[in-house]
């Protein structure tokens, strides 16, 4: 194709923002002086621009900024702009009160360090200062998405400072009748301002350095009266009268130079002056009216309607445009500006161009364009551009201007009016906020002033005051349906009415702005900004009017020119159907498209319709026009491939870190992505509209069939291709433009959190079409979106990847990039393309009500990433709630895998990661999101399907078995839990799972279905679980054990169950101390031995339980001692056996602790692990002593602690008072006494004594053991004897007593004794000693404890107290006789032998 872009039309695309308008910061200004004087007029509204002369530098901070202005009465409204970041503080409003400012009175002029503007009103003229955007931010780099405003510190400006404002003197004054005016810097930093004088000529007012010191100066360029007649000869007096002097200026421009200034005055007498500023003189008069070819009444009359613009090349020089305005007719004229060696200049001309519009609004020079605006009659903005240098015929190209919204809405009898309106009203690009806005104020009758609402906010108001209005009209109680929708109608006409009124307004255009280092042209309106941007070959062709299609170029269409001839006549045929379909015809495509149903039955039937409905012989035009068509169906292909964007698009290369850096933020401003979207919007809109005329005509052309209209040869087969690649065509258009206008849902920060934490386990989060955000309150369409956050990058480091390519160097062309990221974001938005970012990007930000609908449009045509929108389409499933449809979206999906990049980069395997089929990787990631989402029944479905596909592959199958267990589990589906564990090919997982079982059926307490599992080939798996479970956690929170013995039972496993219950009651005794934990092992141990009892005696035996430190529990930590060091490993214990006979112990032994711990609970703590002995020792100090002695007799423990306890508390008792008599009953009535007495009453001193009594002589001892340590615990107290233990005692062993009182020293009881011992041998009271037969030579032989009595005797010889004296001679006298009776007796004895 010919690369004649330039040549091309242009297109025009709002800039406006969709949100509230953007803050604008009010400032007033009151100049001392100023006054509203008589007949002081309001000017025309007027606009201008400033471009930064570094902005088409890509290493430039002011890269892509602008600042524009409209200036209205006394108010200057200023804003910058910036393509690649979005401004703050960027707006201001500024009033001069009491003066009006001049049209194009703003002047922008840039500094190395500062901005300054230039204001000029009707009274005075201003200079504000302010910091270079270079100096606000150092960095050369732009990373950030907001950066400062110039206008940021507008607010530090003094404009009351008399250094940077100055009121216009009245001498000379300024000139009643011309608006023009020019300002500028001088190289001293003076900023100087040329005005029309009210005398004629021109006269200049020089404010000083803003940081330096000086005076206001006034200097005035005016030629003398012979001069002037020399220079331009007698002046008309018809001009001279009303107009004032024939050199007043209608337009002024400057040219700075190094030292001085050129000013160039173009006067009402059609003459062109050229003015040194530093030599005061006039250089140059140029008489433009040899210029115009008739020139006769232009000569007469003024020339106020004249234009001048300058356009300085470096190479070129200065160009000068000029715009001679005549009635009916207008002509540009441009200069050169030539100089002589003699410092005398002269003009070159280089081109007269010729128009027909009448009212110029503005126009535009560069050194190869003119750029003109118009405003006709009937109201309608014309922008039309040439270049003058190579357009020789004079063609003017065409500019297709955004059109005003349509003037009526129409609305079927299906459609809602309240609805069709609000759609109407708020499709994007159509009104603007502020025509809504400034609707609403009237329509709510000029209440309080509406500010910043949303566009959402906005919707809500502009119904609410629409139904208001028709609810207040309505008067009757009840209304009918269909005079309810006359009035619904009626009230919402009357709104949008008023809204196309204020959008027309605020559309006015009021001048061209063009950046000469970008080229960007803007068209600066009342109300908004907008774009001109070129329009693509095949938009240019469809869009461009009948008469400028005819004449044009056909060589600059494609280097072919019989093929340029045809294609040129095919549009003209598609022309002619677009023109001839009316809007219902149109409407059955768009339904068609909408309801999926196939385009090509929709084109035949429009066909139909045209062909029905053809009474201006549209047909006959179009047959014509195609017999001109030499080869249609080639024509018909080349247009399909131009509007065809299915490609692979380029991998963009690795670009580094500043490069990426310095592109980051590159047209990514607000401005920038509405436009870049309006534009392929418009491309969409304009191509469905081309593809839909084209599948007509190829309808015609199969109905016709003509051999000689299809081109010799052509076969049918051929169109029938045609028609199936026009269809796609279509309808991807159809789509591109539908996601160009429907908007982006706000979403919640906690669905953005939720998305991102299931993107995280898709684990897409690092891909750069999921960077989810809070949309911002200007809503943005999901194109929008997609470029602002994905698309944006990629087409920006695709244009900038070209190898050794220095940034620096790098220009940017505004009409170049432009066009170039309207292809490749088409690229990137084409259904038929292998990428899949924008719906990929509409995911991650959770835009799912608009993705359902894209995969709907796309799903029927479409073959391309099928299984990647079904995979989308089950997220939007998901987030819906609807579960199983997603679950068939993904497994539909699954059979793409491994065939689309999406679902590739989807399954990409981590590092380390177990490699399986790309299928089952697949299906892990979806397990897995179903499992974050909290879907159980789904994951066992899909897991279950997944199955199957992991058949040989065994690891895969035990992920897939564990993931259902673990689900069927989660759902309480014990039964399946179970099912799944056992068909768990891996036998460590297997293990997990059934401790998972254990676990979690012990919590829930579903104990029966845990115990009556079979458990085949897993029973010992099964017992070490729960018995390592049961060892390592809380004995009272957890049942385990009795667990365990439940399961032992089931399987008649009595001994095990015995075992476990015996190892229970051991840890209860040893780690629960309380009354509870001893009942529980009391019955635990009677368990135990009800599961012995139930085995053969033979096998009726356990093993000791370890104690607990010795339980190895699998995976603990292991022990170390306080220096770090590990224990030794302790050496194999001695295994012990116990019987049913030693289980009996422990259960008695068990039942006492109970006794002791109800009786006394503060024993529990102690008692759980006692011994026998020690719990002897505590059953004695409670007072069990009947207790006491059951115990000792079980496990053969002597009772003499029992009798020494029993003899203490007797003692205590007999000294004790009433509070410890009164204790005693309690453990008394403890005790079984043998015998009640109930002759008198008895003291609880009595009963005790009594208890140890019959203790004494029921329990029997070798050497009457009890006896003697009951007597020796009294005697160590101090506490003299009972006689009836004395008495007791003397029976069983006298001698014994005697020694006993000898240790005590009790030397009176031990003479008593002796003496009494001494008679009962012989033969007194012998029965009390136990003597059967007293001495005698007949009877036994009887002895004395002589040791003793020695002893006795010596201890009472020792003492000198006559008390005691008298006893030994008493002791010492019996004995004697004793001895003689002795020997009387042995005597005796020895006869009897003989």
């Amino acid at each position: 194709m010919a690369a004649a872009l330039a040549e091309r039309s242009c297109l025009e695309l709002s800039g406006a923002e969709r949100g509230p308008r953007r803050r604008v910061r009010e400032l007033a200004l009151s100049p001392p002086g100023a006054s509203v004087g008589p007949g002081a007029g309001r000017y025309a509204d007027s606009a201008g621009g400033f471009c930064y002369q570094e902005s088409a530098q890509l290493v430039s901070v002011t890269r892509n900024r602008f600042i524009h202005w409209t200036t209205s009465g006394d108010t200057l409204e200023l804003v910058e702009e910036s393509l690649d970041i979005n401004l703050l503080n960027n707006a201001i409003r500024l009033k001069i009160q009491n003066c009006s400012l001049l049209p194009g009175g703003v002047h922008v002029c840039e500094t190395q360090n500062l901005i300054i503007i230039l204001i000029l009103t009707n009274q005075t003229v201003h200079r504000l200062v302010l910091p270079h955007p270079a100096r606000m931010y150092r960095s050369e780099l732009i990373t950030e998405g907001q950066m400062q405003s110039v206008f940021t510190d507008i607010g530090k400006v003094n404009f009351r400072d008399p250094s940077n404002y100055h009121m216009i003197p009245s001498i000379p004054g300024l000139a009643s009748n011309s608006t023009a005016s020019a300002a500028w810097l001088s190289s001293d930093g003076e900023a100087l301002f040329a005005l029309p004088s009210a005398s004629g000529g021109i006269f200049v007012l020089k404010l000083p350095p803003h940081d330096g010191h000086g005076i206001v100066s006034v200097v005035e360029l005016k030629q003398s009266s012979v001069m002037q007649r020399l220079l331009t000869g007698w002046m008309p007096t018809a001009i001279r009268g009303d107009q004032g002097p024939s050199d007043l200026p209608v337009s002024l421009s400057v040219h700075c130079l190094e030292h001085d200034a050129f000013l160039f005055a173009l006067c009402q007498d059609h003459k062109l002056r050229m003015w040194s500023y530093k030599d005061q003189m006039c250089l140059m008069v140029a008489d433009l009216l040899e210029f115009v070819p008739v020139n006769k009444d232009l000569r007469l009359a003024a020339g106020t309607g004249h234009r001048l613009r300058l356009a300085y090349s470096q190479s070129l020089g200065l160009y000068l445009g000029v715009y001679m305005h005549a009635p009916k007719r207008g002509q540009f004229c441009v200069f050169q500006l030539v100089s002589t060696e003699s410092n005398r200049y002269s003009l070159d001309h280089i081109s007269s161009l010729f128009t027909s519009q009448e009212m110029l609004v503005d126009f535009a020079l560069t050194p190869a364009e003119i750029w003109a605006l118009w405003h006709d009659d009937e109201n309608q903005t014309i922008v039309k551009y040439i270049n003058f240098e190579q357009n020789i015929a004079g063609q003017w190209n065409q500019v297709f201007v955004q059109p005003l919204p349509e003037e009526e809405v129409t609305i079927r009898d299906d459609q809602d009016p309240r609805e069709t309106y609000l759609e109407s009203l708020f499709m994007p690009g159509r009104f603007t906020n502020a025509a809504l806005l400034k609707a609403l104020q009237i329509f709510s009758r000029g209440g309080e002033r509406i500010m910043d609402l949303t566009w959402d906010e906005l919707k809500k108001e502009v119904t609410l005051a629409v139904e208001n209005e028709l609810q207040g009209s309505v008067t009757e109680y009840e209304v009918s349906q269909e005079e309810f929708r006359q009035l619904q109608v009626e009230f919402w006409s009357k709104f949008y009415a008023c809204c196309l009124q204020y959008q027309e307004a605020l559309s006015c255009p009021l001048a061209l702005h063009l950046n000469p280092y970008t080229n960007m042209v803007c068209l600066l309106k009342k109300g908004f900004l907008s774009f001109l941007v070129p329009c693509s070959l095949v938009d240019h062709l469809y869009l461009l009017p009948d008469a400028h299609l005819l004449t044009e170029d056909d060589s600059t269409i494609f280097d072919d020119l019989e093929m340029s001839r045809d294609v040129v006549c095919l549009v003209q045929c598609l022309r002619l159907i677009g023109e001839s379909i009316s809007m219902e015809m149109a409407f059955i495509m768009e339904m068609a498209c909408s309801r999926l149903q196939p385009p090509e039955k929709a084109a035949e039937q429009i066909l139909e319709d045209l062909i029905a409905n053809d009474t201006e012989n549209v047909m006959e035009d179009i047959h014509s026009k195609l017999q001109e068509i030499r080869n249609p169906i080639h024509a018909i292909g080349v247009l399909i491939r131009e509007m065809d964007y299915e490609m692979e698009l380029e991998m963009e290369r690795a670009q580094p870190l500043n490069v990426r850096m310095n592109l980051s933020q590159l047209y990514g401003s607000g401005t920038a992505v509405t436009v870049v979207c309006r534009g392929v919007c418009k491309m969409a809109t304009t191509r469905f509209l081309i593809c839909r005329d084209l599948l007509i005509l190829q309808q015609l052309l199969l109905r016709l069939g003509d051999a000689m209209i299809l081109g010799g040869g052509q076969l049918f087969q051929s169109q029938q291709d045609l028609l199936h690649r026009t269809s796609p065509l279509l309808l991807s258009y159809y789509l591109i433009s539908w996601a160009s206008q429907c908007l982006a849902s706000d979403v919640p920060v906690d669905t953005l959190e939720s998305n991102l934490q299931h993107l995280s386990v898709l684990e897409l989060t690092d891909t750069t079409a999921l960077t989810p955000h809070k949309l911002v309150s200007s809503p943005q369409t999901i194109v929008e979106l997609f470029f602002q956050e994905v698309s944006r990058k990629h087409i920006i480091s695709h244009l900038f990847s070209q190898p050794n390519t220095s940034l620096s160097e790098t220009s940017l062309n505004w009409p170049h990039l432009i066009t170039a990221i309207a292809a490749d974001l088409l690229s990137l938005l084409w259904p038929s393309n292998p990428g899949f970012l924008f719906p990929e990007c509409l995911m991650g930000s959770c835009q799912y009500t608009q993705l359902q609908e894209y995969i709907r449009l796309l799903q029927p045509w479409c073959h391309v990433n099928v299984g990647s929108c079904r995979f989308l389409m089950g997220r939007c499933y998901l987030v819906m709630g609807e579960g199983h449809k997603a679950l068939d979206c993904f497994c539909q999906a699954a059979s793409e895998v491994g065939k689309e990049e999406f679902l590739d980069r989807l399954i990409r395997a981590e590092d380390g990661e177990m490699a399986s089929t790309p299928r089952l990787q697949y299906y892990d990631k979806v397990l897995r999101l179903l499992d974050v989402i909290g879907l159980p029944e789904l994951v066992i479905q899909l897991a279950t399907l997944a199955i199957t596909e992991a058949a040989d592959d065994w690891r895969s199958q035990a992920t897939l078995r564990t993931c259902i267990f673990k689900h069927h589990l989660d759902l309480g589906h014990n039964s399946q839990a179970y099912e799944a564990l056992t068909q768990n090919p891996d036998s460590s997982r297997q293990l997990d799972c059934l401790r998972q079982l254990v676990v979690v059926l012990c919590e829930r307490s579903q104990l029966q279905d845990l115990v009556e599992f079979p458990y085949v080939n897993l029973h010992n798996e099964v017992v070490g679980i729960i018995e390592s479970r049961a060892r390592a956690v809380d004995l009272m929170t957890h049942n385990y054990y009795e667990l365990l013995y439940a399961f032992h039972i089931y399987r008649h496993n009595y001994r095990k169950a015995g075992t476990v219950m015996f190892e229970y009651g051991m840890r209860l005794g040893r780690e629960v101390r309380t009354l509870r934990g001893l009942q529980k092992q009391g019955n635990c141990y009677l368990a135990a031995i009800n599961c012995l009892r139930l085995i053969r005696p033979e096998y009726a035996w356990i093993v000791q339980p370890a104690s607990g430190a010795v339980y190895e529990r699998p995976g603990a930590s292991p022990k170390r001692s306080h220096d770090g060091e590990c224990p030794a490993v302790p050496t194999a214990r001695q295994i012990e056996i116990l019987e049913l006979e030693d289980l009996e112990k422990e259960c008695m032994l068990a039942h006492i602790r109970l006794t002791l711990a109800q009786h006394d609970p503060s024993t529990a703590a102690v008692a759980g692990s006692s011994s026998p002995e020690e719990m002897v020792t505590l059953l004695v100090q409670a007072g069990l002593f009947d207790t006491a002695v059951s115990l000792c007799q079980t496990f053969k423990l002597p009772l003499t602690p029992v009798f020494e306890g029993l003899a203490f508390k007797c003692i205590k008792l007999q000294f004790g008072g009433e509070a410890a008599q009164a204790e005693a009953w309690d453990w008394l009535a403890a005790n079984q006494l043998s015998s009640v007495i109930t002759t008198k009453e008895s003291s609880a001193t009595d009963e005790a004594w009594r208890l140890l009594a019959s203790y004494l002589d029921r329990y029997k001892s070798q050497n009457h053991l009890y006896h003697h340590c009951v007597i020796n615990k009294l005697l160590s107290h101090g506490v003299p004897l009972p006689n009836w233990l004395i008495n007791s005692y003397k029976k069983v062993d006298a001698a014994e007593l005697l020694r006993l009182y000898l240790n005590y020293a009790l030397l009176e009881e031990a003479v008593d004794l002796v003496l009494e011992y001494m008679d009962a041998l012989l033969g007194k009271g012998h029965e009390h000693f136990g003597i059967e037969r007293p001495l005698s030579a007949i009877a036994p032989m009887v002895w004395l404890p002589y040791s003793a009595i020695d002893q006795l005797l010596q201890a009472l010889g020792e003492n000198t107290a006559t008390h005691h004296c008298s006893l030994y001679q008493k002791v010492q006298d019996k004995l004697e006789d004793y001895q003689q009776k002795v020997d009387t007796a042995t005597r005796d004895l020895l006869y009897r032998r003989n």
